[in-house]
């Protein structure tokens, strides 16, 4: 077996469709050699569809990252496919529509705590649900959108991003020790669906695509795909806590 990810146990979340950043980590973690389980809630059948659609048919397992007793049993149901895992994506984003297109300072705590729930903290509560199945070498890596500023409509995720930058961070510090790292990568404005139910997402689109210093392509998952892979991979084994940023160059611009 041969490629960047040769031998690696790969967990990836968030497939919802062959458009979403993890459907290009799963493919081309596979391509390069890892073995790749899936989660997926809600509409599972959907996601087992997308998983069919991988050069090697992938198995799901069904994860809402804010039920306990999912995460209590997913380190049992990921040894039912592979023994132990290298790697965890994290892809998972959510915010009810009050805390976006604008709602920032009418949305209430109840949406917002759903909004931190799903973004934040469950990228701390992911990665202890699978602690069990890593050691050392293994890598955690989530995504995230650039949460040094205020982005418009962006609102109350940008909010959730910013403490998922945070967390990141904490989690380097506190896996740092059994040789587990931990990093994000910041991934420029793309179509997917979690975009599409931003309202007023498409004000990024033009700014983006036009100021962008190497040009930015609104529907190509495959830059962060591979940064991801980097990160999964042996080749940045002592980088933790780190943001690697995938937007063709534009965080580094000035307003």
């Amino acid at each position: 077996m041969s490629g960047l990810l040769a031998g690696k146990r790969l967990l990836v979340t968030g497939v919802i469709t062959d458009q979403s950043i993890a459907f290009s980590v799963a493919r081309l973690a596979q391509q390069n050699g890892a073995q790749v389980v899936l989660t997926g809630f809600g509409r599972l059948s959907l996601v087992e569809r997308f998983a069919k659609r991988l050069p090697e048919p992938a198995p799901v397992i069904e994860l809402d990252v804010t039920n306990a007793d999912h995460l209590a049993g997913l380190a049992d149901k990921v040894r039912e496919h592979v023994d132990g895992l290298d790697g965890v994506v994290h892809s998972i984003g959510f915010a009810p529509q009050s805390c976006l297109g604008g709602g920032f300072l009418d949305a209430p705590w109840e949406d917002v705590a759903t909004a931190v729930h799903v973004s934040t903290y469950s990228y701390k509560s992911l990665a202890m649900a699978a602690l069990p199945l890593m050691g050392a070498g293994s890598s955690v890596v989530g995504l995230t959108f650039d949460a040094t500023k205020a982005w418009p409509v962006y609102d109350w995720m940008g909010v959730a991003k910013a403490g998922l930058e945070s967390a990141s961070r904490y989690l380097a510090l506190h896996l740092g020790p059994k040789g587990i790292r931990s990093n994000l990568v910041s991934a420029g404005p793309l179509r997917t669906m979690a975009a599409r139910s931003i309202p007023g997402f498409e004000q990024f689109e033009q700014t983006w695509t036009d100021r962008a210093p190497l040009g930015w392509s609104l529907t190509d998952q495959e830059p962060a795909a591979r940064a991801c892979l980097a990160l999964l991979s042996d080749w940045f084994p002592a980088t933790t806590g780190e943001i690697i940023h995938v937007d063709g160059g534009y965080h580094a611009l000035g307003a």
